[in-house]
């Protein structure tokens, strides 16, 4: 444990540390765009990381859920706290985040520091790292693209289209099937279900304000 939480340490201070040199580098940038650099970075680096642990790594996160954690599954998951701790503290004295998007942090936070004081479930852990944060590269380049007045395009359409769609398969389908394995598995713990129900719950509510959001834009375009 100690070794986590001076892992830990380290993560949060590299975060933090990048964080500030793209301020020094970019000042000419908001601190809410050279923030919005640093979760395109991580987005990146998570998804990279994730898809390698689910699809060669292992083992498979639908067929052995509540599995021991191995080394990688841990970093994985050091690294996404690390960031989310930075993150919700950034959000929360710039104040630039809903309720909705802060229980979403806080969901993130408890869920990785529940799979690794358990020290199992690390994989269906980082399957839901991968889900979620797959579609936040998309997020991150739509709102560059609004800042820049280039989001009325046919690219900001695109973006639009590609996160909607992947927004609703992925954390939507897949993560229901996700859901389904970690609440029909005997491995998992009582707690990392009950995480998974809270995490896929606001997906779902995430994914109400996308249909809202699609309705409206669509009507616009036909109008």
């Amino acid at each position: 444990m100690a070794l986590l939480v001076v892992e830990l340490s380290c993560c949060l201070i590299g975060w933090i540390s990048l964080y500030l040199f793209i301020c020094y580098v970019n000042a000419s940038r908001g601190y809410e765009w050279n923030c919005r650099l640093v979760t395109l970075f991580h987005g990146v680096v998570i998804v990279l990381l994730t898809a390698y642990i689910g699809f060669i790594d292992g083992p498979w996160p639908f067929t052995y859920p509540g599995s021991e954690n191995t080394w990688l599954q841990t970093m994985a998951m050091v690294l996404s706290l690390g960031y989310f701790i930075f993150d919700m503290a950034w959000c929360m004295y710039f104040h630039t985040e809903g309720p909705v998007m802060l229980a979403h942090h806080t969901m993130s936070i408890l869920g990785i520091l529940l799979a690794l004081a358990l020290g199992e479930s690390g994989i269906e852990t980082c399957a839901v790292l991968f889900g979620t944060e797959i579609t936040n590269p998309l997020l991150q380049i739509r709102w560059f693209l609004k800042r820049t007045g280039r989001y009325d395009s046919l690219l900001g359409d695109a973006v639009d289209v590609l996160f909607i769609l992947m927004f609703a398969f992925v954390r939507i389908g897949v993560g229901s099937r996700m859901l389904i394995c970690e609440l029909t598995s005997p491995r998992p713990s009582l707690a990392v279900k009950i995480e998974g129900v809270a995490i896929y719950s606001l997906s779902w509510l995430f994914m109400v304000d996308i249909a809202r959001f699609a309705y409206r834009k669509s009507c616009s375009k036909f109008r």
